[in-house]
Order: C-alpha cells, then structure tokens, then sequence
C-alpha cells in the first residue's frame, strides 16, 4: 500500500511553494519597473537635440561662397574707388597743350618769292598777337634784296640785313596787333617791290 502523504494544517504554507511565490514576486516587480521606464520615456521629452554633422557637399558651397566674397570684396571696392578718382585726377591736371600758341611761339609761314626785281605777291595776312615767318626767295642771282615791315605811321617794326640771289632767308616777325601794314625791300624800295600785310 502507498505511504500516505500529511495533510497541511490551515494556514501553513509548504515550503515546497516558497520558490514558486519568490519567482513570482520578482516577475511582478520586474514588470512594474519596466511598465514605469516606459511610461517616463514616453512622457517627457529629452532635455537635447541631436544635430549631424555638416557633410562636405554643404560645407563646400559656403566656403567657396565665402572665397568668392572675399575675392570679389576688395576687387569691387578698388574698381568703385580707382575709376572714380582717376578722372577727378585727369580733370584736377591743367592741360599741357594750350589753347592758343604763345606770342614767342613761331605760327603761319609767309611764302615771298623776289624776280627781276619784283615780289610774286603784293598781299600777304597773318594772326594777330601770333609770332610768324616769312621766307624769302631770291631769284635775282647778284641782286640784293630783303623784307621790312613798317606800319601806317612808318614805324619799322621788322628791319633786317639784305643778302644777294640766288638764295632762300627767313624772317621772324613778331607778333602783331591787328592792323594793316606795308612789307617792302629796303634795298629798292619801288611799287613793284611794296605790298599790304594784314593783321588780323
């Protein structure tokens, strides 16, 4: 016959049943921390923000942005400067040709040509207040002839040495106010040999 087993009096616990209930208890309070970790996680938000890291795509448009500005910042302000100060310098500097020639300044040259004791031309004009020439022509080989000037009052303002064909001289004559004048040659002194300048 089978031993019978003992009967456990109300209210003992078998000691059998004490590793069971501590599994239990455990699992329980494995899952109310857990069922709480997940609850927080869920229910507040992290106190940071992940930010990634720039890739070289994006860090390479603002570095050659920031190249070009810096290239193209001095260069647009010395093309805004330098233009603008170059005609203000151009302007401020006198003109080195004047408008007018001096009065030493030798202008027109008077073509007068002397043959068989006779100027080829009775009429000759010039500017005023503007120095000039006349050259002679002396085609009267052995024959002296010259050039002088004298206005309405007979004051000789050109007065100058003959010299004897055939040969070239020229005079220069100073400059003269606006008048009329009579050149003739000195050595001669006949109609055929006077004639008008004019000054004006």
């Amino acid at each position: 016959m089978p031993t019978p087993r003992p009967r456990l009096r109300a209210g003992a616990v078998s000691w059998r049943l004490v590793p069971f209930r501590l599994g239990l208890v455990r699992a329980a309070a494995f899952l109310a921390v857990a069922s709480s970790t997940t609850a927080c996680t869920a229910s507040s938000s992290p106190g940071w923000t992940y930010a990634p890291a720039p890739s070289v795509a994006s860090a390479a448009p603002a570095a050659s942005g920031a190249a070009s500005a810096a290239a193209s910042g001095p260069a647009s302000a010395a093309a805004s400067v330098i233009p603008s100060a170059v005609p203000s310098a151009a302007a401020a500097a006198p003109s080195s040709s004047p408008s007018g020639a001096p009065s030493g300044a030798v202008g027109a040259q008077l073509q007068l040509v002397a043959k068989n004791i006779t100027f080829d031309k009775k009429d000759l004009s010039a500017a005023a207040g503007q120095a000039f020439q006349i050259v002679l022509d002396n085609e009267d080989a052995g024959v002296p002839h010259n050039v002088w000037i004298k206005d309405a009052t007979g004051n000789i303002i050109l007065k100058d040495d003959f010299f004897s064909g055939v040969d070239t001289r020229t005079y220069d004559v100073p400059a003269l106010q606006a008048a009329t004048y009579t050149f003739y040659c000195s050595v001669h002194n006949i109609a055929a040999m006077t004639g008008t300048l004019t000054v004006h």
